[in-house]
């Protein structure tokens, strides 16, 4: 039987590099090698190749698609197969992207694989060099007696699939749910917990660890468990929780994901109201389930990449997420993660740039949660970029984003979103920070008597914990009311 045999490499360094494949045979069926490990998620099939591969098929042409990342350019042409030898395909890969050049580096910071993933360590070995991901976590977790095929690495570095260029470590997911039917009914929420030594306990608490199990501790001992290993601290699910406002506005938590794993308009919504209310929260994402979709947050480590600068860029802002496109913004010279301290009257010019391989068809600036500035394009474009100035009324917060109706292999829609540029020394407060942190102060007030009413715990003393606990956040919000 004929065999199609490929090799793939950078086009700028010529190095042999790992990425996905997809062939397609005359009958329009899959073929790949028979021991094949396959793309997760929803989209295209596609089986991950170590940079050669060699399948065997049958005559007529075939149509080939390779895809590395988000940063290059997806190579696709038709290879023939006669039927009497081998047929060979040189594949090229070429960025379109210059984000390595500028500092900017991409990772994923929330990966788990389930108790069906069977070969772990490979799929591990592949995920961040396909991805072409410069930081890639996996975290244990615990959901009832579920033997998740993640939990079996150990927190921190995980240096059998380290090197110069791809740091994987393992993480923990801490976390609460209250309705164990329902997994999606977040009760206090769930974080990452990232650069730790020490596994932190308990990972999980409440009903999602079995019927008898308290609704204690609450996840912000965990974080501060994590911070005193100079942990990374990042909040899952946009915010989602009866206790992430508390633990944001009480300094616990360093980062947001958002979109982990799709995209949704709707999840803006908490972050948004905690930028509002002055809290100075960077964005992140991942992909949670596998690498099920493109996420990625991009760290700015003003060179190479460097696993401290990296975490550095995260903890001060210095990054945009996104699922492909390259979005930069600059307001006054400043850049995402810095102040600008400027007086009321103040006129500030706003720029942001960006570029992709898909096109984009909506761009906008937002301020304190709400669109200043929008260019449309209908048909989409690739490169561009989107002006403006603005009169400093109010202390806040200035950020970009930007989507699209196009769609790439995991059949998500493109989009970016850049962590904000702080604005402050105007003297005056917006409305949108005393509606958010009544938004907030109202939340709360509504977690509290869940903890009073429904929660269950050991004793009236961890009970009260928790109630002393969200009534400090509560108070947090409630003097900007």
């Amino acid at each position: 039987m004929p065999k199609i045999i490929g090799e793939i490499r950078d086009a700028a360094t010529g190095e042999v590099v790992q990425a996905r494949v997809q062939v397609l045979a005359p009958n329009g069926e899959n073929v790949a090698p028979a021991d094949a490990m396959w793309k997760v998620g929803t989209g295209e099939p596609f089986f991950y190749s170590n940079g050669q591969f060699a399948l065997d098929t049958t005559r007529g042409y075939h149509r080939v698609l390779v895809e590395r990342g988000t940063e290059f350019t997806p190579w696709e042409g038709i290879v023939e197969v006669d039927g009497s030898t081998d047929s060979s395909v040189d594949i090229k890969l070429e960025r379109w992207s210059d984000l390595p050049e500028r500092g900017w580096h991409p990772g994923n910071t929330h990966i788990h694989y389930d108790e069906k993933e069977t070969d772990p360590d490979r799929r591990l070995g592949y995920d961040s060099r396909v991805e072409d991901l410069r930081m890639t976590a996996v975290s244990i977790l615990k959901r009832w007696d579920l033997d998740y095929a993640t939990n079996k690495y150990p927190p921190g570095v995980l240096t059998e699939y380290t090197d110069t260029h791809h740091h994987v470590q393992s993480g923990e997911e801490t976390r609460h749910n209250h309705d164990p039917s329902d997994p999606f009914k977040i009760g206090y929420g769930h974080v990452m917990l990232l650069n730790i030594r020490n596994q932190v306990e308990p990972i999980s608490r409440g009903l999602i660890v079995d019927q008898f199990d308290p609704d204690y501790p609450p996840l912000s001992y965990a974080c501060d468990l994590a911070n005193d290993q100079d942990g990374l601290v990042i909040w899952c699910h946009n915010g989602q929780g009866m206790e992430a406002p508390v633990a944001a506005a009480l300094g616990k938590v360093h980062a947001m994901n958002l979109f982990d794993p799709f995209w949704t308009d709707i999840e803006y919504l908490y972050w948004y109201h905690m930028l509002n209310t002055g809290i100075k929260m960077p964005v992140s994402t991942g992909s949670d389930w596998f690498v099920s979709s493109a996420n990625r947050v991009y760290s700015q480590t003003n060179g190479g990449f460097a696993y401290d600068s990296w975490l550095d860029g995260i903890r001060t802002g210095k990054t945009f997420i996104t699922n492909g496109p390259a979005l930069y913004l600059s307001v006054a010279g400043q850049e995402p993660g810095d102040t600008l301290e400027v007086e009321k009257g103040t006129t500030i010019p706003i720029h942001a740039n960006w570029s992709s391989h898909y096109p984009v068809q909506k761009v906008e600036i937002v301020q304190n949660g709400k669109v200043i500035a929008r260019r449309d394009f209908g048909e989409g474009v690739t490169v561009g970029h989107i002006e403006m100035e603005l009169i400093a009324e109010t202390d806040g917060w200035i950020g970009a984003r930007l989507g699209s109706g196009s769609r790439d292999s995991f059949n998500q829609p493109i989009w970016a979103h850049t962590s904000p540029v702080y604005l402050t020394g105007t003297g005056e407060r917006s409305e949108a920070s005393v509606e958010s942190a009544k938004f907030y102060t109202d939340q709360i007030g509504e977690g509290i008597n869940w903890v009073k009413t429904k929660g269950r715990f050991y004793n009236d003393s961890q009970r009260k914990e928790v109630v002393d606990l969200f009534k400090q956040g509560q108070d947090w919000y409630r003097n900007l009311t």
